[in-house]
């Protein structure tokens, strides 16, 4: 899915003459050269909200947003009622210190008392950005991303983790010291990554997901910067806009992205009519998606989203816009581990509909109906496939 959330998790003010100063320390280590100075604006945090919202027409079509919003729905991440445009907009106007701005490169300043030690950690993480965009082109990079798909988080995860741990390793370095030699501050800064929007009223009343999907770049992102680094050292910094991740597993499990271990593609089942429906999205779902899912709707069992080897989605929608149909297929490490989602499964889908009804259950089918419509669930050797939101049970095509 896409995720229209990039922000930074700090409050502060920044002081534009520090930024020669730091754009050369950032330079030194990551062997990005300063080709030229980087344009700032200040701005009032009253006019952040407006801003967001002319930014967003900018880079987001109002239909693609609806769309996004109704697959969030289909999943079950969000609620029935939940409006992704202005949680969007009010997020990032509560949460923004600072952005850079890439397509218009310009780092943007929140006209705001001295922060001290938190506004510079804003100044640097910020000006990281504007570094590699100077090399790497931040907006072609971010696009290569299916915008519908797990490789769209993983980039902003790139973007934003390398940011995080530049950020971090240029106080270290102020302190004398690297966080190549300092594991234990590693993990501290990604739980200060994790925890970074408590305390915001927008941000606690999101949803879950709107919450992970925020942390996760900047959280999981820098540890993943810091084993790349670690096995590449400072070529790491090139080495994952060049060859960047496909999936947020290659992003949580390190070891799988040096292994160039390529995901999985699971066979989707179909609609039996498709005539009269429109294919509005299609992308991948990936590890991210799924801890998430299992979290929320099986407590206890999202570890077992370590164990995803591949899934994939499709959203249709009627022509007279009155039904949507959700379909997805996953992957998975085995037949076991393939079962335990199948059987959690039906925990996520008693959680997230409205009434629902569940036929009796066969060994390697579930099938029922809610208030949007049917669905049905099969176990196919390491793979689940599902259907949901049809008018009738026999509208959905098993996968072949």
């Amino acid at each position: 899915m896409k995720h229209l959330l990039v922000f930074l998790l700090a409050a502060a003010s920044l002081a534009a003459q520090e930024t020669a100063a730091v754009l050369k320390k950032l330079s030194e280590i990551t062997g990005f050269a300063v080709s030229k100075p980087v344009d700032q604006k200040t701005m009032r945090r009253e006019e952040l909200k407006a801003y967001f919202e002319e930014r967003l027409k900018e880079v987001v079509k109002p239909e693609e947003i609806r769309i996004e919003e109704m697959t969030l729905k289909k999943f079950g991440f969000v609620p029935a009622d939940f409006d992704l445009k202005s949680t969007t907009i009010d997020l990032m106007a509560e949460q923004a210190a600072a952005f850079y701005d890439y397509r218009k490169k310009k780092m943007v300043l929140l006209d705001a008392p001295d922060g001290g030690a938190m506004a510079e950690m804003t100044l640097v993480h910020e000006l990281a950005h504007a570094l590699a965009d100077q090399h790497v082109n931040l907006e072609k990079f971010l696009k290569k991303g299916n915008s519908s798909d797990d490789s769209s988080m993983a980039r902003t995860a790139v973007m934003e983790g390398q940011a995080t741990y530049l950020m971090s390793e240029f106080m270290a370095n102020k302190m004398g010291q690297s966080l190549k030699d300092t594991p234990m501050m590693v993990d501290m800064m990604s739980r200060m990554a994790s925890a970074g929007g408590s305390g915001f009223p927008v941000f606690e009343k999101a949803p879950l997901y709107m919450r992970e999907s925020l942390v996760f770049p900047y959280a999981k992102g820098m540890v993943f910067q810091h084993k790349v680094v670690l096995k590449y050292g400072q070529k790491g910094y090139r080495e994952v806009f060049e060859r960047a991740p496909n999936t947020t597993q290659e992003i949580l499990h390190p070891e799988k992205y040096f292994d160039r271990i390529q995901p999985a593609s699971p066979k989707l089942a179909a609609l039996a009519k498709p005539r009269g429906w429109k294919k509005q999205a299609e992308g991948t779902v990936g590890e991210f998606d799924l801890s998430i899912l299992l979290k929320q709707y099986s407590e206890g069992s999202e570890a077992l989203a370590e164990k995803w080897r591949g899934g994939g989605y499709q959203l249709w929608e009627d022509r007279v816009g009155k039904r949507a149909a959700l379909i997805f297929s996953t992957a998975w490490e085995d037949e076991k581990s393939a079962r335990e989602f199948f059987a959690a499964y039906r925990k996520i889908l008693a959680g997230k509909l409205d009434k629902p009804e569940f036929s009796p259950e066969a060994e390697a089918e579930l099938a029922g109906k809610a208030a949007d419509g049917h669905f049905r669930v099969w176990l196919r050797g390491n793979e689940v496939a599902v259907i949901e939101g049809l008018a009738w049970a026999e509208d959905a095509k098993k996968p072949q």
